[in-house]
């Protein structure tokens, strides 16, 4: 029995099938093939690599591009049996292959490129900080991630809804959309969905807007008022399906929100990060919560300053002859960075030593999301320190 330091896995993501490489350490390629992305396909796959490791007693290092994509479930199989798992920086792949080129751009040049960087890892730095080990992330960190981020999505398809209805409204019936402020809300939405056709709401009488869930005699007022002027275009008969639609879709987005956010309350009370994040005055629920869940675990960053690029809160130096400056990183996480915009900006009003910070940099010429992400930046150092030494925020006095 050959006896090897490692197992080398090499995987190019793909959303349909994947292009596997399984080679050794001493740089031998034993297969390529591509790997259909099915149950039976990933289950003789795994078997596969449990042969080859234990035919040569070594120790399984999965590397891929596409990590936390269309790589699931693969990737959390891998971490289950105990493999090392190595995310591919598609960003820095690229500029590693504008280094050493290859004839072409394919699946199956990426996976030997991958190879060779598991293997020039040893000797060459930048081989190396394009493979960042995957570290084991608390469950409920998991779920917070995903349950944010799909009520990210939510809040951002009920934005478009919104949208939509506003311009549908102000087109072919201009005074409805001024009896209320915002279309969203929900007394609106049951007013304009209780009839199929929005002319009929022009003829209800007040027993029956007083019956619509949400309408009381503040709002049915309103609605009286508007009746006395109610105008309809012609577009109206085949634009009011659109906006009843519209109206429809809002109220079951709100409804879709609200569930999460009870889901989301009930996981934030497991969540050691969350909970410590929360304590920092101006963090809410739902910001502490992201942050935990793109977060996962701090054995992840090597330091506060990879934590503080990897939630965009700090820039990059861009020097070059007497040129001194700075430059934005595309290595961020972009709903970590959303979450901190928010957070920072409400912290900034709770407490005044922080609003005292933010007046300096903005006297100082910085505009508004600059000075943000500077005191931003420095809160990184602190929520660094306060999971580190599981202690929460605290103001000096």
């Amino acid at each position: 029995m050959q006896t090897l330091a490692e197992i080398r896995v090499c995987m190019d993501v793909g959303c349909h099938q994947h292009r596997v490489l399984i080679g050794l350490s001493n740089g031998e390629i034993l297969e390529e093939f591509n790997l259909p992305h099915t149950s039976s396909a990933i289950k003789q796959f795994f078997k596969k690599t449990d042969d080859y490791q234990s035919k040569y007693s070594a120790q399984v290092i999965f590397a891929m591009e596409g990590y936390n994509g269309h790589a699931r479930p693969i990737d959390k199989f891998a971490l289950m049996r105990g493999y090392r798992l190595l995310n591919v920086n598609n960003n820095k792949l690229a500029k590693f292959k504008e280094i050493f080129p290859g004839p072409a751009k394919s699946d199956e040049i990426d996976t030997r490129k991958i190879f060779e960087l598991l293997t020039l890892q040893e000797h060459l730095p930048m081989a190396k900080k394009v493979l960042n080990e995957v570290t084991h992330v608390p469950e409920v960190n998991e779920k917070l991630k995903r349950l944010t981020r799909r009520r990210h999505a939510l809040v951002h398809e009920k934005v478009r809804a919104a949208n939509r209805l506003q311009s549908d409204l102000n087109a072919v019936a201009p005074a409805l959309s001024t009896i209320t402020k915002d279309v969203c809300n929900v007394w609106f939405l049951n007013f304009i969905t209780a009839r199929s056709d929005l002319q009929k709401l022009s003829r209800l009488q007040l027993s029956s807007i007083l019956k619509i869930k949400g309408v009381g005699k503040k709002y049915a007022s309103q609605i009286i008022q508007w009746q006395k002027e109610a105008e309809f275009s012609p577009d109206l008969e085949w634009v009011n399906s659109m906006i009843i639609s519209d109206a429809q879709r809002i109220i079951e987005l709100k409804n879709e929100i609200q569930a999460l956010e009870s889901q989301l309350e009930r996981l934030f009370e497991q969540s050691d990060i969350a909970k410590r994040i929360k304590t920092i005055n101006g963090f809410g629920l739902i910001c502490s919560a992201e942050l935990a869940g793109e977060i996962g675990s701090l054995d992840r960053f090597n330091s506060e300053s990879s934590l503080s690029l990897y939630l965009g809160m700090t820039s990059l130096t861009n020097q070059s002859g007497q040129y001194s400056g700075t430059k934005k990183t595309r290595h961020i996480n972009t709903n970590c960075k959303k979450a901190m915009m928010i957070a920072v900006a409400r912290h900034i009003d709770n407490v005044a030593e922080s609003k005292a910070y933010y007046n300096k940099k903005r006297t100082e010429g910085k505009k508004h999301n600059q000075a943000v992400r500077a005191l931003g930046r420095h809160l990184v150092r602190v929520i660094w320190s306060m999971i580190k030494k599981e202690r929460d925020y605290q103001i000096r006095k």
